[in-house]
């Protein structure tokens, strides 16, 4: 964790980041991330194919209209996370069902933003998710369980997976903790983390760990991914800054 905190200081000794700098960067970051947030869920939209649908608002032949939907809608929940995520700010239980919305609307309209009312399997996971009747009190502790958690990292860990655990919604979990999880870091001046799609196994395996009990191996594979992070913008930012 110490060289986590290090790179952490080293990219808050850069603040204020120069817009020139970090435009070009956070938006490629931001396409990559809808591509891989979704893919990881099945959205079949390559990454070129999401960077046009995103850019152009034109649709890729061949491809279902909900894949274009979801690439749209993750990138409006993320600008809506970037637009919360203000210094040291705390993502409300109001906030998380509005991103929810957003990430289902005209994907499944009549889910969005509100939690599930049905039981629900995951497929190939070895639990069975918390009874509907549960969910809202299982939340509201949730969100008072991270709000006592001092280390930014581990509190964005903890909240990824009690949502991913608790399986809140009928569809768009993971897409909603992943947004909920960036939330935190960015708030607390770290860079978002977005999981490649070749690690999708490792990332479920890291999920499980933690649903049996190891959190710590949890909480390592995004540490592991969040100094990655830091490596890609530190090395990008760090040498313009000796530039003037």
């Amino acid at each position: 964790m110490n060289t986590l905190t290090t790179k952490h200081q080293r990219l808050a000794a850069l603040r204020p980041l120069s817009p020139e700098s970090v435009t070009s960067l956070a938006a490629a970051w931001d396409v990559r991330m809808v591509y891989e947030s979704n893919s990881i869920e099945g959205n079949s939209l390559t990454l070129r194919e999401t960077e046009i649908v995103l850019s152009k608002g034109v649709t890729v032949s061949g491809k279902p209209l909900k894949d274009h939907m979801e690439a749209v809608n993750l990138m409006q929940a993320w600008d809506r996370v970037k637009e919360l995520a203000q210094p040291d700010a705390s993502l409300t239980e109001r906030d998380l069902l509005d991103l929810h919305r957003i990430v289902l609307t005209r994907v499944e309209d009549s889910f969005a933003g509100s939690y599930r009312t049905s039981t629900v399997r995951i497929a190939g996971a070895n639990f069975i998710p918390p009874n509907p009747i549960k969910v809202p009190d299982l939340m509201t502790e949730l969100f008072t369980g991270i709000a006592t958690i001092a280390d930014p990292v581990e509190r964005a860990a903890r909240f990824h997976h009690g949502i991913a655990h608790i399986h809140p919604f009928a569809d768009g979990n993971g897409r909603t903790a992943r947004l909920a999880m960036n939330f935190i870091l960015l708030a607390a001046g770290y860079p978002p983390i977005s999981i490649p799609t070749d690690l999708r196994q490792a990332y479920y395996h890291a999920l499980e760990a933690a649903d049996s009990g190891d959190f710590q191996f949890w909480q390592n594979f995004l540490t592991t991914q969040l100094d990655h992070e830091l490596d890609q913008w530190l090395e990008a930012l760090e040498p313009l800054s000796t530039d003037h």
